[in-house]
């Protein structure tokens, strides 16, 4: 590779580092905003928002659009994300409480560790599906539930993108108040989009679309 070109893509792969870490703050700003419970629903989907129009390559204004979908989607936004997180947050708490009991609750951390993993492969999908398709709000953990179930590979590769961020995450936290949750959303999107566009051609292939 000449160094012209090299260059180009050291200098691309900085403005996506960069990106993420404004989608962070932009996370960590909007979501204390809304005293965490109010603000995560509303943030997050705000950040996948511009995270699917980044990656589309749209140009906008990152912070007044965050703020502009913050407050479209405060409502429908919460409804969807915070049940999630509820039961994300109970699983784990369940998980760490039969860990500490020791082997005599392994049948039930096991159960409860498949159940979690079992959510984080659904909800991989539940933020770039919301925001790249129209659907009634009850109809998006189904779709997201289908598409983990019969898009297996790509699935796998979403939970292992999630483990490693988080495992990084753990081992370095201070990450997470600099990039870590919006590299993930960047991630998550960039993935699920090209997903999604797949699962298109191949339906469309067969005459379902």
């Amino acid at each position: 590779m000449n160094h012209p070109a090299l260059s180009i893509r050291i200098q691309a792969a900085c403005s996506e580092l960069i990106w993420a870490v404004q989608l962070n703050l932009m996370w960590i700003v909007f979501t204390l905003a809304g005293g965490v419970i109010l603000g995560l629903g509303p943030a997050t989907v705000a950040a996948y928002t511009l995270a699917r129009r980044h990656a589309r390559n749209e140009s906008f204004q990152a912070w007044r659009e965050f703020w502009t979908v913050y407050r479209r989607e405060f409502v429908r936004a919460s409804l969807l994300v915070l049940p999630v997180a509820l039961l994300a947050t109970v699983l784990i708490g369940n998980y760490l409480y039969f860990a500490v009991q020791g082997t005599e609750s392994g049948g039930l951390r096991i159960a409860t560790f498949v159940a979690l993993l079992a959510l984080a492969a659904v909800g991989t999908y539940i933020g770039p599906l919301y925001v790249h398709y129209e659907l009634p709000l009850w109809g998006y953990i189904p779709k997201a539930s289908l598409l983990a179930m019969t898009r297996p590979a790509s699935t796998v590769l979403l939970l292992f993108a999630l483990w490693a961020i988080a495992y990084v995450t753990a081992t370095l936290p201070v990450l997470a108040l600099i990039i870590s949750v919006g590299a993930w959303i960047y991630l998550n999107t960039w993935l699920c989009l090209r997903f999604f566009q797949e699962n298109e051609a191949r339906l469309h292939s067969k005459g379902n679309l």
